[in-house]
């Protein structure tokens, strides 16, 4: 089935709760209303073989009404061609059914939407945040929260220093070394010379200077 024979049949199935298809730079999307989402989903996964949800996310359209929205990017591995369903979301009821039913992968996808946006996924196994704390009072990705960013209290475990434990990746590139020369050298460097190349070939256990 081609995809524009399976937006026809959708619009069939789901009537005036589908709008669209919009085309852009060779991108399709739909919108479908709220209440629509799962057996939109469901039908593209059963009946048209979208059986990937590659991405799913919150998006704030800041000045517009509905506000929010909840993108769905589905693409068939059979037929090799994406399809976005959209979701606008308002201010005064932010709430989506989970499509957690189709597609287990999208549970964390939801919780990143919640914790970014506030977006509630009803039917969702497990709503909670993914990357702030629990007890955190704002949402980030929200247009309206400042770059810098908001004071707010951090949870206990961070405050109490006895439950705090340094992640083990002394030594790792992704931690900024000390200013020593062995430190400095622990990882591979741009700047070694053919010279130094040479010589920690030669001799690979001789210690380095400090």
């Amino acid at each position: 089935m081609t995809l524009q024979a399976a937006i026809d049949r959708l619009k069939v199935r789901l009537g005036e709760a589908v709008s669209g298809p919009v085309e852009f730079r060779g991108e399709t999307t739909l919108t479908v209303s709220p209440g629509k989402i799962v057996a939109a989903c469901e039908f593209f996964k059963k009946e048209c073989g979208f059986d990937m949800l590659t991405d799913l996310s919150g998006v704030d359209n800041y000045g517009e009404d509905p506000r929010y929205e909840v993108d769905y990017l589905l693409y068939s591995l059979a037929q090799r061609c994406h399809v976005r369903l959209k979701v606008r979301v308002s201010e005064e009821d932010m709430v989506v059914d989970s499509v957690t039913s189709v597609w287990r992968g999208a549970d964390w996808h939801e919780r990143e939407a919640f914790d970014m946006f506030g977006i509630r996924f009803r039917g969702h196994p497990n709503l909670k945040r993914i990357l702030m704390w629990e007890g955190y009072p704002h949402h980030p990705l929200r247009k309206d929260f400042p770059l810098a960013g908001i004071p707010a209290e951090l949870p206990e475990s961070a405050v109490n220093a006895d439950t705090v434990r340094s992640a083990p990746m002394l030594g790792g590139p992704f931690v900024a070394s000390d200013g020593t020369r062995s430190s400095i050298r622990r990882e591979p460097r741009q700047y070694d010379t053919l010279a130094e190349r040479q010589e920690k070939l030669a001799h690979p256990t001789k210690k380095e200077s400090v």
